[in-house]
């Protein structure tokens, strides 16, 4: 008896954590994005984050269809984004082209991810309504990223605008529905 109350113990344990394996993939994956395009290997960051993407796309669906949504899942989600679309994208963009700007790379690369922190903040905060509020960080972190993949393609103050543009589209107060 003692043995099948601890084994049923140990599925429910694994079960309720099922989700935060997956949103802690997502930020581990985000983590090597960061420390691959310190390193230089853009490429190798741009891969990171789409799979960190992948990750995140599936924690909360795991999470509602086990029923295992919970307050914690739901903030180290956002502390797992900050990581993987909004620094991770950012440094790549950054280390990629934006640095060649000096100190206003060095701002809009900054004020991308505040845009983002600010706009997970008040996600946090916000009932779930079957809305958005301003465009979600993972969205804007693959674009940044997708933007990264089209340097060669057009001149360099566009990015400037694209990090700005993505920036304030996170914090602005329009509504998308939730798919």
């Amino acid at each position: 008896m003692f043995l099948s109350d601890y084994i049923d113990h140990t599925i429910k344990k694994l079960k309720a954590h099922t989700a935060n394996v997956l949103t802690l993939t997502n930020l581990s994956l985000g983590g090597f994005a960061i420390l691959f395009a310190v390193k230089g290997q853009l490429n190798v960051s741009v891969l990171f984050i789409f799979l960190a993407a992948l990750a995140d796309r599936f924690d909360g669906t795991v999470a509602r269809k086990m029923n295992i949504e919970s307050d914690l899942g739901k903030q180290l989600d956002s502390m797992s984004d900050i990581i993987s679309f909004g620094v991770a994208p950012a440094l790549l963009l950054y280390q990629g082209l934006l640095h060649e700007f000096g100190a206003p790379g060095s701002f809009f690369t900054i004020f991308y991810i505040g845009c983002g922190a600010f706009r997970l903040a008040r996600f946090n905060i916000t009932e779930s309504n079957g809305y958005f509020t301003g465009l979600p960080i993972t969205a804007a972190g693959c674009l940044l990223t997708l933007s990264y993949l089209t340097i060669h393609y057009f001149p360099p103050y566009v990015f400037i605008f694209i990090i700005f543009t993505l920036s304030l589209l996170m914090v602005g107060s329009f509504r998308l529905k939730k798919m």
